[in-house]
């Protein structure tokens, strides 16, 4: 399985990245110190994470490699997700695109940098 970001969504993305920081894919389930809500609803959700190395990863028991590095996964979430996945910023709303084999995945995806006092307020998509 893999992840390939645009130019745009990298240009977004590599400044909170680097020595000491980790990406996560989360599910948006309720499950984890990561996850946003768990609200009942038809849409699968998504948002793209950065943690510290030294944060809690409970939970996120697999790997996909993407363009800018490893990211990690609820093993259970993979069921959502497809082999070959591209993300592509939105650049009007400041939102990602997950989009894999079959289409789109998450129109919405949205980013929280969790190393920052501000991560969670600065997520456009929710």
């Amino acid at each position: 399985m893999q992840i390939k970001f645009d130019e745009a969504s990298l240009t977004k993305l590599q400044p909170h990245l680097g020595t000491g920081k980790k990406l996560l894919l989360t599910f948006e389930d309720g499950v984890g110190p990561y996850s946003q809500h768990a609200m009942i609803h038809m849409q699968v959700q998504f948002t793209l994470n950065v943690i510290s190395d030294d944060m809690a990863t409970e939970g996120y028991d697999q790997t996909i490699s993407s363009n800018l590095g490893d990211i990690l996964v609820k093993g259970y979430s993979m069921d959502s997700l497809d082999e070959n996945m591209a993300v592509h910023l939105n650049q009007t709303l400041d939102t990602m695109l997950l989009s894999g084999d079959i289409g789109s995945i998450d129109d919405n995806m949205g980013f929280i940098d969790f190393t920052t006092a501000d991560g969670v307020k600065k997520n456009p998509a929710r």
